[in-house]
C-alpha cells in the first residue's frame, strides 16, 4: 500500500530517493575531505576505508529498507494506536516494519553499493574463493545484526516510549562508527563493539580478513568467519526482546 502510494507521485519519489543518495553522500564526502590532507587514515588507505564504508552502508541499508520504520513504535505505544495492529490478523513485527515503509531508502543502499564496486574495483586483493564468499557473507550477516539492533531498539520503546534517538544512537550511530577503521579508536571502544554489543562483525572482523589485514584485538583467524551466528544469536536475542516487549504492552489506559 505504501509503495503504491509513493508511486502515485513518482518525481517526489525519485526526488526523495535522490536526496537520500546525497545526504548519505557526505559522509563519504567527509572522509574524501580528510584524505585530501592526509595519505593514510589510521593506517589505512582509501580505498581500504572505502571498502569498510561501502560495507557498512550496504549492509545498513539492507537493514534500514526493511525496518527502518521500527523508530515509529514509540509514538504508537504512546498515543495506543498499537492496538489495531494487535486485531489484525498479520504478525504485529511485520505490520510495524511495513509502517510508511520508505522505499525512497533505495538511495542509501545504492550510495554504498556504489562506494563498495569502487573499493572492489581499485583495492589489489589476492583474491581467493573464501575471500569472494566472505563480500556477501559479510552483507547478509551485517544486515542480520543491523536488523537485530532495529528489533532491540523497537522493544526498548515498550518500557521507554519515547527512545527513537536512543535507538538512533545504536544503528546510525553504529553505521558510522563502522565507516572508519578500528585503529582509529580506542581499544576499550574496540572491545565494546565486539564483545558487547558485536557491530565489529558487522564488517571489520571480516573485512580485514579480505584486506589482510589484523584485528587491533590479536583475535584468532576464524572469527573472520563468526558474523553468520552471531547474527542468526542476535536476531534470536533480538526476538526474544520483542515478545517480552509487545507481552507488556498495555495500552494507553484511557
Amino acid at each position: 500500500m505504501w509503495i503504491r502510494s509513493l508511486m502515485a507521485y513518482r518525481l517526489s519519489f525519485v526526488m526523495s530517493a535522490l536526496g537520500n543518495f546525497a545526504v548519505t553522500a557526505f559522509d563519504f564526502a567527509a572522509i574524501l575531505l580528510m584524505f585530501s590532507q592526509v595519505d593514510r587514515l589510521g593506517g589505512y588507505a582509501l580505498a581500504e576505508v572505502a571498502f569498510l564504508y561501502g560495507a557498512s552502508c550496504t549492509a545498513f541499508g539492507l537493514a534500514d529498507l526493511a525496518l527502518g520504520s521500527m523508530d515509529r513504535l514509540g509514538r504508537r505505544v504512546r498515543d495506543g494506536t498499537l492496538d489495531t495492529l494487535l486485531v489484525r490478523p498479520a504478525p504485529v513485527l511485520a505490520q510495524v516494519a511495513a509502517d510508511r515503509f520508505g522505499l525512497h531508502r533505495l538511495g542509501r543502499l545504492t550510495q554504498g553499493a556504489l562506494v563498495l564496486t569502487y573499493a572492489l574495483v581499485v583495492l589489489d586483493i589476492d583474491w581467493t574463493p573464501l575471500k569472494v564468499l566472505m563480500v556477501p557473507l559479510m552483507l547478509v550477516s551485517g544486515a542480520g545484526i543491523f536488523a537485530a539492533v532495529f528489533m532491540a531498539g523497537a522493544a526498548f520503546q515498550f518500557v521507554a516510549q519515547d527512545a527513537a534517538e536512543v535507538q538512533n544512537a545504536f544503528t546510525y550511530g553504529g553505521t558510522t562508527l563502522l565507516q572508519y577503521p578500528p585503529t582509529v579508536f580506542a581499544k576499550d571502544l574496540v572491545r565494546g563493539v565486539t564483545f558487547v554489543l558485536p557491530l565489529a562483525f558487522v564488517n571489520w572482523l571480516p573485512a580485514l580478513y579480505v584486506l589482510g589485514r589484523p584485528y587491533p584485538l590479536d583475535l584468532p583467524v576464524w572469527t573472520a568467519f563468526a558474523p553468520p551466528p552471531v547474527a542468526v544469536a542476535c536476531l534470536a536475542l533480538a526476538g526474544l526482546a520483542w515478545r517480552a516487549g509487545l507481552r507488556s504492552y498495555r495500552s494507553t489506559g484511557s
